[in-house]
Parts: C-alpha cells; structure tokens; sequence
C-alpha cells in the first residue's frame, strides 16, 4: 500500500511546479526544438517517472503499473476507434464512393470559406455527437485535403471547429460525467454550459473563415456564415437547455448543413476564395440517389453508433445486464488495490477494461463491415489492403498517444495531477478566472474531455464551496476549458497528422494550433469570472 501525497515539498506552488515540468518539457520539445511527437514523448515519459520518484516518491512498481494502465488505454479503446474510423474513410475512397462527396460539397460551393463551414463545423460537429474519441478530425481533416485544402491547414481548422462540438461528443458523455463526478444536477450544468461556452461557439464558424481569408473572408461570406452559426447556436443553447446534452451535436450539426445547402441554392460569395488561389475545380453533377448513397457510411456508422450510445443497448453490459459477463475487467498491478489518493483511506479501484462488443469501436467496424457488403465496388482485397494502409499510417500517431497517456497516468496516480490542480485552488476569491485552465490541463495530458472531468470535476466542485461560487458554473468552466484544449491535445494533433499524412509533422500542426487554443482559453476564463461575479452562488 502507499499512500499519495500531492504536496511532498511542503510548498504546494513548488510541488505543482516540479509536477508540471513533464508536460512543459513536451510542449518546448515540439514548439522551439520542433522535435519529433514521439521523441518529445520519450522525454516526457522519462522526466515523469524521475518526477514521480522524486519528489513524490512513488514506488517503481506504481509507476509501472500506472504507465501500463496508459499503454493498455492507449490500444483499447482508443486505438481501436482510431483504426476503425480511418479504414471507414479509406474504405469509401477505395470504392470511389468519396468522389462524389466531394463533388457533393464543392456543387453546393467551390469556395473554401464555405465548404471548411460545413465539413469541419457542421459535419464534424454531427460525427463528434454520433462517435467522438477523435473521429470527426481524422474524417474531417483527411476530407478537406482530398477537397484542395494544405495539409497542416486542414489538420488545423479541423482541429479549432471542434470546440464547438467537443463538450457534448458521444452523446453527451463529457458533460454526463461532469455532472455526476462534479456532484450537480444535468439540467443545471448543461445551462450552464450554455451561458459558459455558446458565445465563443458563435463565434467559431467566423474564426474558421478568418483563419482562411481575413478580415475579407468575413465580409464576403458574413450571410452564410451568420445564418448557420445562428442556426447552429439557437439550436444547440435550445437542446442543452431543454432536453440536455444527448443532441446537442448530432440536431445542431444537421441543421447547420441544411442551413448552408439551402442559402447556397439562392446565394453565392462574389469572389470564389481558393487557399492556393487557383480556379475552382469544375463542377461535377451526380444523380441525388448517387450522393445519398455515397454519404451511406456515415450514415451506417451514425445510426450504429446511436444504437451502441442509447440506455437499453448500455443496459445490457451493466453489472446486472444480461451481458455482464462480456465486460472484462482487469486489475493493474502496482496501483489497483495499492495506491491510496491524498486525504482518503481508500485505494483505488481503477481496473482496465476490456469490452470487445459494447466498444465504440466496435460500432465503428461494424459500420465497416456493413459499408463493405453494401458497395459492390469493394472486394476482399480491398478490405486488407486498406487495413494493412491503415495501420501502417498511424503506428506512430498510436505510440505518440500511448506515451502521453504513460506520462498523464503516472502523473495522476503519483498526485502531481492533483498538485497542480490544488496549486490554482489556492488562489481564493479569483479561482474562477483560473478554473478552465485546470480542465484546459486535464486534457491536455488524457486527451478526453470526459477523463477531464473525471479528474477535476469534483476538485471544482469543493473549491466553489469553499470560496462561495456556484459550483455547477466552475464544473462547467472545467468542461469549457477542456474543450478549448482539445484543439492542441497530443492525442488530437496526432490523430489529425495521421489523417493528413504528416506523422512526425505534430509538431508544425501544433505550432499553427495553439495561439488559438490559448486565445480562445483566455476568453473562457475572463468570461467564467465575470459570471462568478453576477451569478448567485448555489
């Protein structure tokens, strides 16, 4: 048994220091020495095992044990989803099927400013509600390379149309967990949400075109832009509001696309804005019963993955389900049963587990496998090939994620994750102006706003307390923050540099990433203290 402290130095600024100098070491090593994701990793996973050592004094068989939990989360799911989602995107170019895609998108227009609006914010918004765990980036960044966008420039915007969507992906589960693990009421924290993260959610769709074109591009395209954040926003603040967060994505994603479809019809920019600055491709024309079926495998894998997401199908794998006995849970040696968090009497219980059926992943292959029997176009070979492609492409973004969930476990069963964390709470009165940095942290390191809030939603819970905030806004000041850092998480630039074909190019798509993740940061946590100020605590 050992028993974790999260203060060792007896100077608790100076113990969260020492915790985060793993995490500052990664982010130089790719920012100014421009190293490798993976060799930046590798440095980080050594200086968290001598920061665990020492100060924090956790034994070599915990750190193992933690880093282990990491590697084994990093294959399943993660992994799992990542390789399913991308050999579904290849699946459907291989077949042809993609082409028309993307004819479908350029008919609807040629300009760039306005397809980034639909693909990386409407439909990427509808697959991060339907499946989330990455898959809208590498489907969205991968689609707008093959529609003439750069590389690293795709992998950005896909990257920052996320936030948007990333509170309320797979159904919700980010802002469910808050609500439970943070000890508040759904209905209250998904309004919260709203007051927290809507206006910067209206304001995405016009950071996209001005990242593309300036100033310029928003007076050119402001109706289309204007009419589908507005439809997008409404329609979101309305289901968050009065339904919850179940389909706050999937409605408002669809929505928007319908939005840009039809104010495409009767309206067009004057200038076409092309990122190279060449002539518009021509404009191919299909049958509609040729685009609805070209679209199929996202919509195979939608309606999967809401059959995977809908309480009865979950029902069936719960401890008491009828199959329960398909869930396997493993203990991890060095920490299940042995490490005891700071201030309880209790060890953890944290097991890994393995669901080969109820996966997201799972859903996902099953998407692929009915999108490879509906497409004569495809054959057996097919099917391999384009696994094999799939996986030879994205080792190394899956080693990437691997070591920084090594390095993010131990941190977190050492108690530097809680150091650093209880380091900010101890600021008083001004927490709120410093709680989404917290989440912002929580998922920079786990890459998943859901284990953010696993992490920290109590800990904002129990600080409101103390300083007299409405906890309910700081847990979704966490889930806020978590979704500004999901734009320059490892896990997400490796899995967008896999999608584009820039693995070991992390570096370059985080440097073009991160003044927005830190802009938009800084605008969550003035706007989260003021409403500290005017909201009456709970």
């Amino acid at each position: 048994m050992w028993n974790q402290t999260i203060d060792p130095t007896g100077q608790l600024w100076l113990s969260a220091l020492l915790a985060l100098v793993p995490i500052l070491a990664f982010l130089l090593c790719l920012v100014v020495f421009k190293l490798k994701g993976i060799t930046a990793g590798l440095i980080a996973v050594v200086l968290q095992v001598v920061i665990a050592l020492w100060p924090f004094g956790m034994p070599v068989g915990s750190i193992a044990g933690a880093g282990l939990l990491g590697a084994l989360t990093a294959i399943w799911p993660i992994a799992y989803i990542i390789v399913m989602a991308v050999w579904l995107y290849k699946l459907a170019v291989a077949s042809g099927r993609f082409d028309i895609i993307r004819a479908s998108i350029s008919g609807i227009s040629p300009d760039q400013r306005i397809q980034v609006l639909l693909i990386s914010f409407c439909f990427g918004a509808f697959l991060e509600g339907a499946a989330g765990f990455g898959v809208p980036i590498a489907i969205c960044a991968a689609l707008l390379v093959q529609l003439g966008f750069g590389p690293i420039k795709a992998a950005m915007l896909s990257l920052v149309a996320n936030v948007a969507a990333g509170a309320y992906g797979a159904i919700g589960i980010p802002v469910i967990v808050g609500a439970q693990v943070g000890e508040v009421e759904l209905m209250d924290l998904t309004f919260d949400m709203v007051l927290v993260l809507q206006l910067l959610t209206f304001a995405v769709p016009f950071l996209l075109v001005m990242i593309l074109d300036g100033w310029r591009g928003i007076r050119e395209t402001w109706p289309a832009t204007l009419a589908m954040s507005a439809v997008y926003s409404i329609t979101q603040a309305s289901i968050l509001i009065f339904l919850g967060p179940e389909l706050a994505d999937i409605l408002p994603g669809l929505l928007g696309m319908v939005a840009i479809f039809m104010i495409g019809r009767v309206w067009q920019p004057k200038r076409i804005y092309r990122e190279d600055g060449g002539e518009a491709p021509a404009k191919e024309s299909y049958e509609f019963g040729d685009v609805v079926v070209a679209w199929s495998p996202f919509y195979i894998l939608t309606g999967v993955i809401f059959v995977w997401s809908i309480p009865w199908f979950k029902g069936l794998f719960a401890p008491d389900g009828p199959l329960s006995w398909l869930v396997f849970a493993f203990p991890i040696p060095g920490v299940t049963g042995v490490v005891t968090p700071d201030g309880s009497d209790t060890p953890v219980a944290t097991t890994w587990a393995f669901t080969p059926v109820n996966a997201t992943g799972t859903a996902i292959l099953i998407a692929v496998l009915i999108t490879f029997f509906t497409t004569p176009q495809l054959h057996v070979r097919d099917l391999g090939a384009q696994f094999a492609a799939t996986v030879r492409e994205l080792w190394r973004p899956i080693v990437l994620i691997a070591l920084i969930l090594i390095v993010a476990n131990i941190a977190n069963f050492s108690g530097g994750s809680a150091s650093i964390g209880n380091a900010l709470a101890a600021v008083g009165v001004i927490f709120p102006l410093f709680a989404p940095i917290i989440g912002w942290f929580g998922v920079f390191i786990t890459g998943s706003v859901v284990n953010n809030n696993t992490l920290f939603a109590h800990l904002q819970t129990i600080t409101a307390e103390r300083i007299g905030v409405d906890p309910t806004l700081l847990v979704a000041a966490n889930t806020a923050g978590g979704t500004v850092a999901k734009v320059v998480s490892p896990q997400s630039i490796a899995i967008a540099a896999g999608a584009v074909g820039l693995t070991g190019r992390e570096s370059e798509i985080l440097r073009a990433s991160i003044k927005y993740s830190l802009g938009m940061l800084a605008v969550v946590c003035v706007w989260v203290f003021v409403l500290s100020l005017v909201l009456p605590a709970a």
